[in-house]
C-alpha cells in the first residue's frame, strides 16, 4: 500500500460506535474499487504531463471513482511529480465530495516546503483558470502557510496580495487568519495587521475566535494591551466566546504589565465561566509572579494547587520557578530546585532549562559551571541556539573576559550559528565597558556590512561608550545617523510631501489607506523598510544623551535638550526626570531640580521613589530633615491611593509634628505593611540625616525600630552611626550596631572596625574587644590587617594580642 502509514497518521482517530448501533461493514468490492481508482490516479499523475490542457478534464473523468483517502494517498506519494500533485490538490479543493481541508493541506504544505514549488503552484493555479476553474482559497492558504513555516514572510504577504489582485480569488476567514499570523510574527508590522483586519470586516468576511486570538496576541506582545482589550470587547459583542487561549493571552499581557491582581481575578473568572485554565495559563501566571519577584507566593500557590489536584507542575513550570529564583538573586535555591527536578521527577532538562541554568550560573559568577552546563547540553544531543550562545557571551563580557568572548563569537560562526543583533550588541557593550571603543565601532560596522541591523539598544550602548571616553562629537554624529537611518530617501519620503508620517497615528492611517486600496504588499514593504533602514531613538537613547551631558557637567546643555524634547511632544519617563534632577542636586542647583519636580506633579505624573530619594538626600545634606520628611508625607496619599486626610496618615503626621519622630516612623512602616511593600530607602535616608544633624539618640531609636520590623539598614548607615556613637563614647550601642552588620554578613571598611576596637581597648574593655574581634574573624574579616596601621608599633592592641 503506497504511503498507507502516512495517510493513517493524518486521519482522525475512529469514534467508538454508539451503544446499540449495528456495526458498519465495508464490502470487499467497494475497497477493491477504491484501490483500483487509486492505481488509476497514480498512473495518470505519473504519465500525463501536468501542463497539458487536458490534465484537469482527465481528473474530472476519474473523480467519480475517487475518495478523499485515495487523493491523500496520491498527494503524499513522493514518487509522483510535485507539479502533478499540486494540480490534484487544486482539483480536490474545488470538488466538494473530495474536499478534506485539514488532510489535504497537511499533505500539500510539505510539497511546497520540500521543493520550493511556489512557482509551480502559481502555474497550476493559472492552468486551473485556463480550464475554467476558479482557483480555491485553500491553495493560497497553503502557500502562505508554507512560506511562513520557512520564515519567508515577504513571499507569504505577496501570495495574499496576488490572490485577489492577480487571480481574482476572494480571501476566506482562514486565509485572512493565515496572513495575520505572518504579520504578527514579522514584528513591527502590527499596524498592517490591524489595517488588514479592518479590510476583512469591511469586505463582509466574518472574523472568528482564531482571528481575535492572533491579533490580541500581537498587540499584547507589542505592549499595547489596551488595544487588545478593545478587540476582546468587540469579540464579545460579535457573540464569539473566548476560549482558554484567549484568556491566557490577556492574562500573560497583564502579568507582563505587572497587573498581577487583575491577572489573578481573570484566572478565577475563567473557572466561574466554565473555561478552566490549562497548564499554559497556570505557567503564564506563575511566570508573572516570579518575574515580579514574588517567588515565595508562586510556591505557595503551587502547593495549594497541588493539594487540590488542580495543577501538576511540569517541566515548563519548574523552569519558570528556577528562572524566578535566579531573577530574585536566590541562586542557591535555584540550583537546589534544579537538583530536585533531576532527583524527584522523570523530567529531563530541555534546551530552555539548560539555557536558564547557564544564565543563572553566569549571573552568580559561576562561569565555569555555566560552561559545564553548556557542554552537558551538547553531550545530551541539544544544539545550542543563538540565545544560548548569547547568554554565555554576556557572562564572559560581564566578567571582563573579552578574549573568551571573541573566541565564543568565532565558535558561533564556525558552527553556523546566527550572530544576531543581540550578539553584536553584547560584544559592543563589553568592549565599551573596557573603553575599547574603536574595536566596538569595528564590530558595529561589521554587523551593518553583514545585514544585521542595529537596534536602538545597540546605538544606546555605543553612544554611551563614546561619551565615557569623552568623544562627544562622534556620539552626536552616531545619534544623527540613528535618527535619519540607513535610508535617507525613505526618511525624507515619510516626512515630506502630501502623506506625511510624523507619528504612529499618521502611519496607521497611511497603512489603512493602502490596505483598503489593495496595496497590502506595498504597505508591508513600507513597514519593513522603516524597521530595517532606520532606528527611531527611544527614551533610553535620550536618557543616554542626557546622562552623557550630565557626566561632563554640561547641565545647561542637558536642560536645553530636555526642553526640546518637551516641545516636540516626546513622552519623557521617570528615568529622564530622575537623571536630570539627581545631577542638578549634586551640582547644588536645588531650585532647578525642584522646578522639574513640580513639572511632574503639574503634568499629573507621579515622581518615582528614586526621585523622592534624591531630593530627600539633598535636603538632609542641607540640614532640612523636616522638609524631607514632609515631602514624603505629601506623597503617601498618591502612593497608596488614599486621601490626604486619611486617619492613619493624619495620625502619623501629627506625631511627627509633635516631635515624636520614632513613633511617626513606626506608624509609617505599619502603613507600608498594610497598603504595599516596605521600602527601606526613605527611612535609611532620614537615619543618615539625623546622624548628620548630630541627633544620635534619635538616630539610634530609628535604627532599633527598623531592626525590630526586619527592615534592612544599609552598611553606609551602620558605618555613620558607629562612627558618631564612638565619638560620643556610647560603645555599647556601637557594638550593637557592629553586631547587626555581622549578623547581616556585611563586611565594613577597615577604619570602621579599627575605630570601635581601638575605642574599646582605650576604655579598658579588652574582653569586649576580644569577643568582637573573634566574631569579626568568623564572619570573614582579615583581622591580621586590623589595628596595626593605627597603632604604629604598639603590638599590645594588635589582633594577635587581642586573641592571645
Amino acid at each position: 500500500m503506497r504511503c498507507a502509514a502516512a495517510v493513517r497518521s493524518l486521519l482522525p482517530l475512529p469514534h467508538p460506535a454508539p451503544a446499540g448501533a449495528a456495526p458498519i461493514h465495508t464490502s470487499a468490492p467497494h475497497l477493491a474499487a477504491e484501490l483500483e481508482a487509486g492505481d488509476a490516479l497514480h498512473a495518470l499523475l505519473s504519465t500525463l504531463p501536468p501542463s497539458l490542457p487536458s490534465f484537469f478534464p482527465c481528473l474530472s473523468l476519474l473523480s467519480r471513482r475517487l475518495t478523499p483517502h485515495s487523493v491523500a494517498d496520491a498527494l503524499l506519494c513522493a514518487a509522483l511529480p510535485p507539479a502533478s500533485r499540486l494540480r490534484l490538490f487544486l482539483f480536490s479543493a474545488l470538488t466538494p465530495r473530495l474536499r478534506s481541508p485539514l488532510l489535504h493541506s497537511r499533505a500539500v504544505v510539505p510539497i511546497l516546503l520540500a521543493t520550493d514549488a511556489d512557482a509551480a503552484m502559481y502555474d497550476a493555479i493559472a492552468d486551473a483558470q485556463a480550464a475554467g476553474l476558479q482557483p480555491p482559497a485553500a491553495a493560497f492558504e497553503a502557500l502562505i502557510f508554507a512560506h511562513a513555516s520557512a520564515g519567508r514572510h515577504h513571499e507569504a504577504v505577496e501570495a495574499f496580495s496576488r490572490m485577489e489582485g492577480e487571480f481574482g480569488c476572494r480571501p476566506t476567514t482562514f486565509v485572512y487568519n493565515a496572513v495575520l499570523r505572518v504579520l504578527v510574527a514579522s514584528g513591527g508590522v502590527i499596524p498592517l495587521a490591524l489595517a488588514l483586519y479592518n479590510r476583512m470586516v469591511a469586505a463582509g468576511c466574518l472574523p472568528n475566535r482564531a482571528t481575535y486570538n492572533v491579533l490580541m496576541d500581537g498587540l499584547c506582545k507589542r505592549g499595547t494591551a489596551v488595544d487588545a482589550l478593545k478587540l476582546f470587547d468587540e469579540m464579545l459583542q460579535r457573540g464569539i466566546t473566548p476560549n482558554v487561549k484567549t484568556h491566557t493571552i490577556l492574562l500573560s499581557s497583564m502579568c507582563n504589565a505587572g497587573q498581577l491582581k487583575e491577572a489573578e481575578n481573570l484566572l478565577h473568572s475563567m473557572e466561574d465561566k466554565g473555561c478552566p485554565p490549562d497548564e499554559v495559563t497556570y505557567n503564564a501566571f506563575l511566570s508573572g509572579l516570579c518575574k515580579a519577584g514574588r517567588v515565595d507566593e508562586a510556591i505557595e500557590r503551587l502547593e495549594a494547587l497541588r493539594r487540590t489536584g488542580t495543577f501538576v507542575l511540569g517541566l515548563k513550570g519548574y523552569s519558570c520557578l528556577i528562572d524566578g529564583l535566579f531573577l530574585a538573586g536566590r541562586y542557591e535555591e535555584g540550583f537546589q530546585c534544579y537538583m530536585e527536578v533531576l532527583e524527584q521527577t522523570d523530567f529531563s532538562p530541555d534546551i530552555v532549562l539548560y539555557t536558564i541554568m547557564i544564565r543563572g550560573c553566569a549571573e552568580a559568577g559561576r562561569t565555569n559551571d555555566a560552561f559545564a552546563f553548556f557542554d552537558e547540553m551538547k553531550v545530551k544531543g541539544f544544539t545550542p541556539d543563538t540565545f544560548c550562545y548569547n547568554t554565555l557571551l554576556k557572562a564572559l563580557c560581564d566578567a571582563g573576559d573579552l578574549d573568551g568572548a571573541r573566541s565564543l563569537m568565532s565558535e558561533m560562526a564556525q558552527n553556523n550559528v546566527v550572530l544576531d543583533t543581540n550578539t553584536h550588541t553584547t560584544m559592543i557593550h563589553g568592549l565599551c565597558k573596557k573603553q575599547l571603543v574603536d574595536e566596538a565601532m569595528q564590530v558595529f560596522d561589521g554587523m551593518v556590512e553583514v545585514g544585521c541591523h542595529p537596534t536602538v539598544m545597540t546605538y544606546n550602548v555605543l553612544i554611551d561608550g563614546l561619551y565615557r571616553v569623552h568623544r562627544l562629537e562622534e556620539a552626536r554624529m552616531l545619534f544623527y545617523k540613528m535618527e535619519v537611518g540607513n535610508n535617507p530617501s525613505l526618511f525624507l519620503r515619510l516626512t515630506l510631501g502630501a502623506n506625511q508620517v510624523r507619528d504612529s497615528e499618521s502611519l496607521q492611517k497611511l497603512v489603512d489607506s493602502m490596505c483598503q486600496s489593495g496595496q497590502v504588499l506595498k504597505a508591508y514593504k513600507l513597514l519593513r523598510g522603516i524597521i530595517d533602514s532606520g532606528v527611531v531613538p527611544d527614551v533610553v537613547t535620550y536618557n543616554t544623551l542626557l546622562n552623557g551631558l550630565c557626566k561632563v557637567r554640561n547641565l545647561d546643555g542637558a536642560l536645553r535638550l530636555f526642553r526640546e524634547l518637551q516641545v516636540k511632544g516626546f513622552s519623557l519617563d521617570e528615568i529622564t526626570y530622575g537623571t536630570l534632577i539627581d545631577s542638578l542636586l549634586r551640582a547644588h542647583r536645588y531650585n532647578d531640580a525642584m522646578t522639574l519636580f513640580q513639572d511632574i506633579l503639574h503634568s499629573g505624573g507621579t515622581p518615582s521613589l528614586s526621585i523622592y530619594n534624591s531630593i530627600m538626600r539633598s535636603l538632609c545634606r542641607m540640614n532640612k530633615l523636616s522638609q524631607a520628611i514632609n515631602l514624603w508625607f505629601d506623597d503617601l496619599p498618591k502612593k497608596y491611593n488614599l486621601s490626604a486626610q486619611d486617619e492613619v496618615i493624619a495620625s502619623a503626621r501629627k506625631k511627627f509634628e509633635e516631635g515624636s519622630l520614632d513613633e511617626a516612623v513606626r506608624e509609617l512602616i505599619k502603613i507600608d505593611q498594610e497598603y504595599g511593600s516596605v521600602n527601606s530607602c526613605p527611612y535609611t535616608i532620614w537615619l543618615i540625616g539625623l546622624i548628620q544633624a548630630r541627633r544620635i539618640d534619635d538616630a539610634l531609636k530609628i535604627f532599633h525600630i527598623l531592626e525590630e520590623f526586619g527592615i534592612d539598614i544599609t552598611p553606609a548607615c551602620c558605618a555613620h552611626l558607629s562612627k558618631y556613637l564612638c565619638w560620643e563614647r556610647n560603645l555599647d550601642s556601637a557594638v550593637d550596631v557592629m553586631l547587626y552588620t555581622l549578623n547581616k554578613r556585611f563586611i565594613m571598611s577597615r577604619h570602621v572596625g579599627n575605630r570601635l576596637l581601638s575605642s574599646l581597648c582605650i576604655r579598658h574593655r579588652r574582653k569586649d574587644a576580644q569577643a568582637l574581634a573573634w566574631r569579626m574573624h568568623l564572619v570573614g574579616y582579615d583581622m591580621d590587617a586590623y589595628l596595626r596601621e593605627s597603632t604604629k608599633g604598639n603590638p599590645k592592641v594588635g589582633f594577635d594580642s587581642l586573641s592571645s
